[in-house]
């Protein structure tokens, strides 16, 4: 029996709204997902690896596509083009899938979507390269090689070396070609770390400990999160190492006052409110509706009492809130060049424009929320990149604009493997492949007492 829809013809349906409509592929994704949820799970596993890979490897596509092509990726028909795209990448990455039933998938689907004339350009461009694929020559030097071999953009790859060396830099383009384990962090409002580790077992999870800090875990081998009882009982949350030390580095203390500005989907929020042990509060506030829901799901599933979420724009004063917190926790919007390897398509939407449009707005966040942090509190800035205008520049900004803080060194509240990362001004900035984490920025700004004023 002739399926309705392939899974090949999915993947094309997604590369399509990612690459021609701008949609965002993890979102796309799961839609497409939660509507065919009667494939089997080797079909949705086919699905995700081939759309992801696609778009993880689409700089390194393109070049083997014009190496074997007369006619030039810009130059093709969108639908065309996508299909080549997911193609060569089954043909370079799949070595389960025949050469010949990938070429002849592909055709099939050509000449489904109505380009039965160009059945046999797709034959003949697909056929050469799976004859030639190992032939192709790629370019040995700068930042054009670096950018093929890990399809990253040059302009991003440029930026990076005005302040990061070569070497390091191919570690991080690496970093986000390799499977990244899921982190989560056990909340022991509900269980202990190694008991939660022995119960993630017991459901057949392969768990490791993290290195940084003693309730993080890093979890292989299950199907579906919601599948396991651990997650259901919330018992633990997804969540980075590194927003777990940017918790760390807010120092925590019982009944302190807590205003998440940016906290969707609000796992570093209820880890704040976790460390409160059932005292203070944690207001948690996001943009919109859709978002505040998020993170009111994640605190049901937690059962944590002393947090809530509101939704706000962190952009307007809330002139109630001035001089109330006693740590304001400012992960703002930002480029995202620290978590290339979990969104997949990011580095071919963000420009340089919208990097400077990001920092106008960490800025004017920034100069908002600060007015919540009474004397002697403190304002932890954070961000997922790695890019020094969203970065170090902002803190410099902000100290010069705002005199009454003074940025703190955060060296002592991490672990040995990281205290060396600490810059000489206080400040981390973790890097994929460098360290064990995503790429990430932390700094804590405390407001000066006012016996501390000049």
């Amino acid at each position: 029996m002739t399926k309705p829809v392939s899974e090949r013809e999915l993947v094309l349906g997604i590369l399509l709204e990612v690459t021609e409509e701008g949609e965002y592929s993890h979102i796309v994704l799961r839609r497409t997902l939660e509507k065919y949820q009667y494939m089997e799970k080797k079909e949705r596993a086919f699905i995700t690896r081939v759309t992801e890979g696609t778009l993880e490897h689409l700089i390194e596509i393109d070049y083997i596509l014009d190496c074997f092509s007369k006619v030039k990726v810009k130059k093709m028909k969108p639908v065309i083009r996508a299909i080549l795209r997911s193609a060569v990448y089954q043909l370079k990455y799949m070595d389960s899938i025949p050469d010949a039933a990938v070429c002849n998938e592909a055709v099939k689907l050509a000449v489904k979507k109505g380009f039965a004339n160009l059945k046999g350009f797709v034959n003949g461009v697909l056929r050469n390269v799976a004859r030639n694929i190992d032939k192709a020559e790629y370019p040995k030097e700068g930042t054009r090689a670096f950018s093929v071999k890990y399809s990253m953009p040059e302009w991003i790859l440029d930026m990076w070396s005005r302040d990061i060396d070569t070497a390091t830099i191919e570690k991080i383009a690496a970093s986000f070609q390799r499977e990244i384990p899921v982190t989560i962090r056990c909340n022991q409002e509900k269980i202990s770390p190694s008991m939660l580790k022995e119960a993630l077992m017991k459901e057949g999870v392969h768990v490791k400990e993290h290195p940084y800090l003693p309730y993080a875990f890093r979890i292989s081998g299950y199907d579906h999160l919601k599948n396991l009882d651990c997650f259901c009982k919330g018992w633990f949350l997804v969540q980075d190492i590194s927003s777990m030390l940017a918790v760390e580095a807010a120092r925590v203390k019982r009944n302190d006052r807590i205003l998440d500005v940016c906290a969707a989907p609000g796992g570093k929020a209820l880890h704040m409110a976790e460390k409160l042990c059932n005292t203070g509060f944690v207001e948690a506030r996001d943009l919109t509706v859709y978002k505040t829901e998020l993170i009111e799901e994640n605190i049901a599933r937690t059962g944590l009492k002393n947090i809530k979420a509101v939704c706000k724009d962190a952009t307007i004063l809330d002139e109630k809130e001035r001089g109330k917190a006693d740590i304001v926790l400012a992960d703002l919007p930002c480029s995202g060049l620290g978590v290339l390897g979990k969104k997949t398509d990011l580095k071919y939407k963000i420009t340089r424009e919208g990097m400077e449009e990001l920092v106008f707005l960490q800025r004017n966040i920034l100069s908002t929320v600060q007015n919540y942090v009474r004397p002697g509190g403190t304002l932890l800035y954070s961000t997922c990149t790695i890019h020094r205008e969203e970065n170090e520049e902002n803190v410099r900004w902000f100290l010069k604009n705002h005199p009454d803080f003074v940025l703190e060194n955060i060296k002592e509240d991490l672990c040995e493997e990281l205290k060396e990362s600490v810059s000489g001004e206080g400040w981390l900035q973790l890097l994929p492949g460098i360290h064990d984490s995503d790429g990430f920025f932390i700094a804590r700004l405390v407001r000066k007492k006012e016996s501390d004023r000049i």
